[in-house]
């Protein structure tokens, strides 16, 4: 079984993303292999959405997330509050990564260590998504930095990376 990286932008995305994110997935858990993605908005979310559809069990998936899940949680409902994100986004992210951990405990990758959830923990997180996989798949909207990052990393390692780039206003 090879482990693809999911990574890609979580501030915009648009239909087209989604589409193309979900169709490499699909791909990806048809030929048997797994997913290694970061637990953020969109890409990543749109990526763990299809394998749990496809793969109840979560065994095709590991999700590394910059800190523990109470932490992200207490994160992402504080960016709802600063109107960075909706509430929605955050419950439903929330609500995702929770339903991970109960089905599956070993997909879902605390970072017991980390207390900030920072541009620094995140990219901690984007080296331990490249760690655990064998290539990148990555979606990149607007030249994000964090999509760089990671494909930059991988790219160090020499995995195979595949990048699709988006332009959206």
């Amino acid at each position: 079984m090879k482990w693809i990286a999911i990574s890609g932008s979580w501030r915009k995305t648009s239909q087209k993303v989604e589409n193309d994110v979900r169709q490499a997935v699909r791909e990806i858990i048809s030929r048997g292999d797994g997913i290694v993605t970061g637990g953020a908005l969109n890409v990543d979310y749109f990526a763990t959405d299809e394998v749990l559809k496809l793969n109840p069990g979560a065994t095709q998936i590991k999700v590394c997330l910059p800190v523990t899940l109470e932490r992200y949680a207490a994160h992402y409902r504080k960016r709802a509050n600063e109107g960075v994100i909706t509430h929605q986004q955050a419950e439903e992210l929330i609500a995702q990564l929770a339903a991970l951990k109960k089905v599956n405990p070993s997909a879902l990758i605390e970072n017991k260590e980390n207390t900030a959830v920072d541009k620094t923990t995140y990219f901690k997180r984007n080296a331990k998504v490249i760690e655990l996989s064998n290539e990148l798949y990555a979606f990149q909207v607007n030249d994000s930095e964090g999509v760089q990052d990671t494909a930059d990393r991988a790219k160090t390692q020499g995995k195979p990376v595949k990048i699709k780039k988006y332009s959206i206003p």
